[in-house]
């Protein structure tokens, strides 16, 4: 059977149907691989979340309300798995919780290249959470509850992942 849109694809995923549950994989696997090696920066445990999530996506379909996109639903499932990965290797520390905390700005022109590896090598808490924030548009209130941390660790961590991530480029350029 072929089937023509996402609604269809997910009615036949809930009835347990193979043909619709690639056809759900094939759809975001890229999207989701790339999201899953970007907050564990490792290709091997990067396909493993790709592997448990979309398990878990297909357990847990009869839960998914369509309240957002079927994306946004696995998206957020890729996320959480991904960081189940890293957590154990997550080290937080609060900041002053009363510091404002600025944004930091690339005040010189950055390769895209030269900012994906300097992304990957920042220590896991703060690529984490730069990616859950920068990239993929998760609010610091849904990266402290999935993470298990206060909001203000995420900002912190933020700011500091962004300040690291200024002075690696900046040698970079040197």
């Amino acid at each position: 059977m072929s089937y023509s849109s996402e609604k269809d694809i997910l009615s036949g995923c809930r009835r347990g149907d193979r043909v619709a549950q690639k056809a759900l994989y094939e759809t975001y696997k890229t999207q989701m691989y790339t999201l899953a090696y970007r907050i564990t920066g490792n290709f091997e445990e990067a396909q493993d979340v790709l592997q448990e999530g979309f398990l878990k996506v297909f357990q847990n379909l009869g839960n998914f309300r369509g309240e957002s996109g079927a994306g946004t639903w696995i998206h957020t499932i890729m996320a959480r798995t991904a960081l189940g990965k890293v957590r154990n290797r997550i080290e937080f520390v609060e900041m002053d919780i009363h510091r404002e905390v600025a944004d930091v700005h690339f005040d010189f022109p950055v390769d895209v290249e030269y900012l994906e590896k300097a992304i990957l090598s920042l220590p896991d808490g703060y690529r984490s959470i730069f990616t859950l924030y920068e990239i993929e548009g998760f609010k610091h209130a849904e990266i402290a509850e999935m993470l298990d941390i206060a909001e203000s660790t995420s900002k912190s961590q933020l700011f500091k992942a962004k300040k690291l991530l200024r002075e690696k480029l900046k040698e970079v350029l040197r």
